[in-house]
């Protein structure tokens, strides 16, 4: 049975595809401003809305051609009030959703599919995933504009990951164990509001990024450096590897994030976390004093289009390039850090070969104390979460 839009869900739509296309606002923070303006909305109205929202942005150039335009990566679609109605049409039709029966169907012309239309992916991106992946781009990008799933990271200070999926179904939340301490939901749902989070059981993490986490290898009583820290996920991960013990330093240049960081870490129960908000003097001061640095780099974000569809319609060859630059840069001035012995993981969320091996490479060829000791590529095809990649260095006496 088909689901019935409400007017004013379907109404907030166009002014929220305005905002991300016209305005060039990120999806995320649109539909976040919606759902607050619009607080008297039932959760079923919430999760049509978001889902709706995202879908389109994910589709975004497989419905302009169905909506009869030609695309171009150079130029930006005029997102008139017939092209919106029209492309929320063909959203309804494939999500089965009614048309409201206050607005006439548009007629609709869909031109023939490329390949390039059918997946919903600029011309430019299209080429370099065909010039990297060869046969296998068509699996990659397909498992990419999947809609992503939730995982959640078990808090071994308090729960195995078995033991969270038993609470969570007592919550009315369905899950099943996919690793050593990750957790993967049945169905989408708003696992915030459960007792478990507020107890501190659990975090929102993807799969991928776990990983990354378990990649760096922390050990109790060791003084790790997470110096890309963000909001801090893989940070709170290697504080329950290393059962709370030792010493993590999380640093960002965004102060907010380092605040949300405290507030989590309170909540897990973690005390071996200390944030710092990067300054030039830190480098310097922590010189030669690292047991293992994580470098989560900046980069094009390409890897996780599933939670992050905008980022294909937002990102250019010329930011790829810039951000290259920038990874080079945060490489050769942190390794320094690194004690003798110790490790360095490098880690991107990006598929793309210049922003990964490349960049191990070019730093190994001018660091000649140093050497390559593992790599990973998590793609989403084989792990069914987001891509990331990330290499492991040691450095020589």
């Amino acid at each position: 049975m088909s689901t019935k839009v409400h007017r004013p869900i379907f109404e907030a739509m166009p002014v929220a595809l305005n905002d991300i296309f016209n305005e060039k606002y990120h999806a995320d923070k649109v539909i976040e401003r919606q759902l607050k303006l619009h607080k008297k909305w039932g959760s079923r109205d919430r999760k049509i809305f978001a889902e709706t929202i995202y879908s389109i942005v994910r589709n975004w150039r497989r419905y302009v051609v169905m909506a009869g335009l030609q695309w171009s990566d150079e130029q930006d679609i005029n997102l008139t009030e017939e092209l919106i109605y029209k492309i929320l049409f063909i959203e309804f039709k494939a999500q089965e959703l009614l048309w409201p029966n206050w607005l006439k169907e548009p007629t609709v012309h869909p031109k023939s599919l490329d390949f390039a239309d059918q997946q919903s992916i600029p011309d430019w991106l299209n080429q370099l995933g065909e010039q990297q992946f060869g046969p296998k781009w068509s699996e990659l990008i397909t498992g990419l504009n999947q809609q992503a799933k939730i995982y959640l990271r078990a808090n071994t200070l308090k729960v195995t990951a078995a033991e969270l999926v038993k609470t969570l179904f007592e919550e009315g939340v369905e899950a099943h164990v996919v690793g050593a301490h990750a957790v993967c939901l049945n169905q989408r749902a708003n696992v915030f509001r459960t007792k478990a989070f507020k107890l501190g059981l659990f975090e929102v993490q993807d799969y991928g990024s776990q990983m990354i986490a378990e990649f760096v290898d922390p050990q109790s009583k060791e003084r790790i450096w997470d110096a890309c820290a963000g909001a801090g996920g893989k940070a709170l991960a290697m504080a329950c590897m290393m059962e709370n013990k030792g010493k993590i330093i999380a640093s960002d240049i965004h102060e907010w994030k380092l605040k949300e960081l405290k507030k989590r870490a309170k909540r897990n129960s973690i005390d071996v976390i200390e944030t710092r908000v990067i300054d030039s003097k830190m480098i310097k001061r922590m010189q030669g004093k690292i047991d293992k640095l994580l470098l989560d780099v900046p980069c094009s974000g390409l890897g996780v289009l599933r939670r992050n569809p905008d980022t294909k319609w937002k990102m250019t060859p010329q930011r790829i390039s810039e951000l290259q630059e920038l990874q080079k840069d945060i490489l050769e001035k942190y390794s320094v850090t690194v004690k003798p012995e110790g490790s360095m993981v490098y880690a991107t969320c990006s598929f793309l070969e210049s922003e990964n091996m490349q960049q191990v490479q070019g730093f190994l060829e001018q660091n000649a104390d140093w050497k390559l000791e593992s790599s990973k590529s998590i793609l989403p095809q084989d792990y069914d979460c987001d891509a990331f990649f990330m290499a492991k260095l040691r450095r020589l006496k």
